[in-house]
């Protein structure tokens, strides 16, 4: 129950922020855009049973490639998510909502 109280209060906290500043709404949204397109990619390599060594070996890279498209996926190709999803042995699929 301590999560759920942590999270309501940090959740208060953005919405505030979000409301005082449009400045930090912005930059909150697109980080957060960001740092989910990340999470999501480490996932399905865990999920696949994968290490950055192994994808980066596919994709004919370093892993510190890897660690950076999961870390920091900003600005990252749409070619380049497509060929890791295949490196995982995957599709990428987009929608818009």
């Amino acid at each position: 129950m301590r999560n759920d109280t942590n999270r309501d209060e940090l959740q208060a906290f953005i919405d505030e922020q979000k409301a005082s500043s449009p400045g930090f709404a912005e930059g909150y949204d697109d980080g957060y855009r960001n740092f989910r397109i990340g999470v999501i990619l480490k996932q399905a390599r865990l999920n696949a049973g994968m290490s950055q060594v192994e994808v980066a070996q596919k994709l004919k890279t370093h892993k510190s490639a890897i660690s950076r498209i999961e870390n920091h996926a900003e600005d990252v190709k749409l070619s380049t998510l497509s060929s890791y999803a295949e490196a995982l042995g995957k599709k990428l699929d987009i929608l818009i909502h």
